[in-house]
């Protein structure tokens, strides 16, 4: 072997080319078992073995150029029709593409494992193929004519094999440089592949020379994801500049306000009689130069305003192409991780009396790098469960009027933005008495309690640790811990596996996945004044639960659902630790959960759907309970998305302790409707009552704080339809309060009046430019202002 491999850069290639190639050679030889004289894949075979022996040769392998030059051999002699591609011949050639791989990866890394342990293997696998292939070939070349009697001389006796023989040169290759090696075209159609510490994008190639226009590149995987976060924060910063806009859309309507003050200001002026014509004059000329500087600075505004949001659309279009780029890059054909899957569904099949196949539909269905890496271990539990426990052995098969070999069906498509994985065989289904007696045995449930388990029920049962329908434990089953492990994989990815069956049509097992771990499609909520997401593959149904719904059993809140009973906790507690608090109306609740581990969550208001971009916790902070990561919204504030597996856990330990409090029954609604919620902000006693008494008076549900931070952490923790706040308060004072509010997005668009003693203008602009929708001077309660701007910004109390 030449000293060119120990540079990494030439072993990791000849490794990506070896399993490409390898790759190609196993799936069509799977197809030649099917198809002895398919042309086309002939064809395929004896190009994928050209391509190795070529690859070997530049690197100096000469047990690899030996190895791919007599499968060409063998795949040129069945294009000629010298040799019958029989399960004979097909099992032989397959042995040559597993000593392909062992080559390329050898065992424990020995690099001269080719010259050393495993050099009798190759030797006697080359010199078996090379004496048959001669044979034939003498065979045919000394076959007599019409009418001849001469006798064919038999071929000599194969001796030990000459690399020589083949080309291979004695003395080692000389260097190949990286960028000669990198620029190497292949002659297979198959892309060359990347591993996970070299994700490239999928490249493409036509004939014997690539298109340098797409070229593949080496990049680590950890550039990806920083990547990726990098655009993900791009995305969500270029969406800020929107709030700014919506500012300065309220500066304009301010300044506009502004322009008719001043006009209302002139035409008092001239009604003016008790000052001189000079003195007239002035103040009228100042005050048109004051209009004429208020209409350029509103055209200036206006133009700023439309230049802002041509810039917030290109932005955000470009970040937003930015992102799908880099996500793309983290995407790869769900083929990427089938390769043996065939091979090894025919070979168990072979080894269990059961002839199998596998069909793979949807193979270049896109996922994302790291759900297909946890992808495969689980797919072999399904194949090998479908091959073991699903296929009926041929004479069943045959009284049940099927083929005597069997099909097993991987499918994989996109679905409401989801990845649907299924395995499904053509069996003779489950046998759901012998899963109940075996339920019973195990003491999982009583007889009577087994005899009421629904179907669904009962195939729950198939996925619990150690269980198992085997009485005696093989190389292939009977441990219970497949199909454990496969639920064990999809609830770390965020997904859900179910079963169906048909009783003597088969099984079919489907998982449920993201596309992507990077971005999670979410249920914002509201908790204890809070944002938190709740990832929506894990969740089952959201309603507005009506107070006469919930019923008390064994202490405990309930409901009805699908008729079954569904526990009721409060999301403030588990999560925040706190007293739930009572809120009028019906009661928002997300339902998740599996079996009987199914609950009902109270959350305090929906906030509505998002994709999110997840953003890993500090490693430093360990597991956080009932948290899975966090992410940023649209507008840049942080939150949490909890974990649902987790949550589901944490209430069931409270639960068994009896620690989680009974949820506070909701204010009713009166006349089916629920009176708006004002909340009055004031340090005074004497105004917080008037303005309470004025709008109770009137129908509204008034709420009190005796200052800004009262009255910011009541804005965050209820919701209210409008907030009422003077501006000189200690601790934090009005104008403060309405610039908390307008920022922060869940309450921006809260309507917010002040009322004040203040009524200078510079005063009502300060409390204006702040965000306020209202300002009002506390001298006109007299005369019913108050309501009638109440009732302007939110209406009558019951509409």
């Amino acid at each position: 072997m030449s000293d060119d491999l120990h540079n990494a850069t030439l072993l990791d290639l000849f490794r990506m080319e070896t399993q490409t190639q390898a790759q190609v050679l196993g799936d069509g030889l799977l197809a030649l078992e099917r198809a002895p004289t398919d042309a086309s894949r002939l064809e395929a075979c004896m190009r994928a073995a050209h391509s190795l022996k070529g690859a070997a040769r530049i690197v100096g392998v000469d047990a690899g150029v030996a190895l791919a030059h007599v499968l060409e051999d063998a795949f040129v002699a069945a294009q000629r029709g010298a040799l019958l591609l029989d399960a004979t011949i097909i099992d032989r050639l397959l042995q040559g593409v597993d000593l392909l791989m062992r080559l390329a990866h050898p065992p424990g890394r020995d690099s001269g494992w080719a010259q050393g342990e495993g050099r009798a293997e190759i030797d006697a696998f080359v010199t078996s193929l090379t004496g048959q292939l001669a044979a034939l070939t003498s065979d045919a070349a000394q076959a007599p004519g019409p009418g001849s009697t001469a006798t064919p001389t038999p071929p000599a006796e194969p001796t030990a094999f000459d690399y020589a023989s083949y080309g291979v040169p004695t003395s080692p290759p000389p260097a190949v440089s990286q960028a000669m090696t990198l620029a190497a075209p292949t002659s297979s159609a198959t892309p060359v592949p990347y591993d996970d510490a070299r994700d490239s994008p999928e490249t493409t190639e036509s004939g014997d020379s690539a298109d340098p226009a797409s070229r593949a590149l080496r990049v680590s995987a950890d550039s990806l994801n920083r990547l990726l976060r990098l655009s993900s924060e791009g995305l969500v910063a270029s969406r800020w500049t929107r709030p700014f806009a919506q500012s300065l859309q309220r500066l304009k309507r301010h300044q506009h306000d502004a322009g008719d003050a001043l006009d209302r200001a002139s035409s008092a002026l001239a009604q003016v009689a008790d000052r001189s014509g000079e003195d007239r004059q002035r103040l009228q000329a100042a005050l048109a130069d004051l209009r004429r500087a208020l209409s350029v600075g509103g055209q200036l505004l206006a133009e700023q305003i439309h230049e802002l949001d041509q810039f917030d659309r290109r932005s955000t279009q470009l970040s937003q192409r930015l992102y799908d780029e880099a996500l793309a890059c983290r995407m790869r054909p769900l083929d990427d991780r089938l390769g043996g899957f065939a091979r090894m569904v025919r070979d168990l099949g072979r080894s269990l009396g059961k002839p199998a196949r596998l069909e793979i539909r949807g193979a270049h269905t896109q996922v994302d790098r790291d759900i297909l890496d946890q992808l495969e271990a689980p797919l072999d539990h399904l194949l090998r469960n479908a091959v073991d426990h699903g296929l009926e052995r041929p004479a069943e098969r045959a009284a049940a009027g099927k083929p005597a070999e069997g099909v097993i069906t991987l499918s994989a498509r996109h679905s409401a933005g989801l990845l649907l994985v299924s395995v499904a065989d053509d069996g003779a289904g489950i046998d759901l008495e012998r899963v109940r007696r075996a339920v019973v045995a195990r003491g999982l449930a009583t007889p009577d309690t087994a005899q009421r388990l629904d179907d669904n029920e009962l195939l729950e049962f198939l996925m619990l640790p150690g269980f198992t329908l085997r009485d005696t434990v093989t190389e292939v089953s009977g441990r219970g811990v497949g199909l454990d492990a496969v639920r064990a994989m999809v609830a770390t990815v965020r997904g859900t596996v179910r079963i169906e069956h048909a009783p003597g049509r088969g099984t079919k097992v489907i998982l449920q996945l993201p596309l992507t771990l990077s971005v999670v499609r979410s249920l914002l909520v509201e908790i204890a004044g809070e944002p938190y997401a709740l990832p929506l593959a894990n969740l089952s149904r959201t309603l507005a639960l009506p107070q006469e719904r919930i019923a008390v059993l064994e202490g405990r809140p309930h409901f009805t659902l699908d008729g079954k009973q569904i526990g009721l906790v409060s999301a403030q507690q588990v999560l925040c630790g706190s007293a739930p608090v009572a809120a009028p109306g019906d009661q928002p609740v997300v339902v998740f959960g599996d079996g009987e581990a199914r609950y009902g969550l109270a959350v305090d208001k929906f906030l509505g759907e998002r994709m999110l971009v997840v953003q890993p916790l500090d490693a430093r902070l360990g597991k956080v309970p009932n948290i899975a990561a966090g992410a940023l919204t649209e507008d840049g504030a942080p939150l949490l998305i909890i974990d649902t597996a987790d949550l589901v856990r944490s209430i069931a330990k409270a639960v068994e302790r009896g620690s989680l409090e009974r949820l506070p029954m909701r204010a009713a609604q009166a006349s089916g409707r629920t009176s708006k919620r004002v909340l009055v902000v004031d340090d005074s006693l004497t105004v917080r009552e008037l303005e309470r008494k004025l709008l109770a008076a009137r129908g509204y549900e008034v709420r009190v704080a005796v200052d800004g931070m009262d009255g910011w952490n009541a804005v965050r923790s209820e919701t209210f339809d409008m907030v009422i706040t003077d501006v000189d308060m200690p601790r934090m004072d009005g104008v403060e309060l309405v610039t908390l509010i307008k920022r922060d997005a869940r309450t921006a668009a809260l309507p917010v009046m002040i009322v004040s003693y203040k009524d200078r203008e510079e005063d009502r602009q300060r409390g204006l430019d702040a965000g306020a929708d209202y300002y009002l001077a506390k001298g006109s309660f007299h005369d019913d202002a108050l309501l009638r701007a109440v009732v302007d910004l939110i209406g009558e109390p019951g509409s």
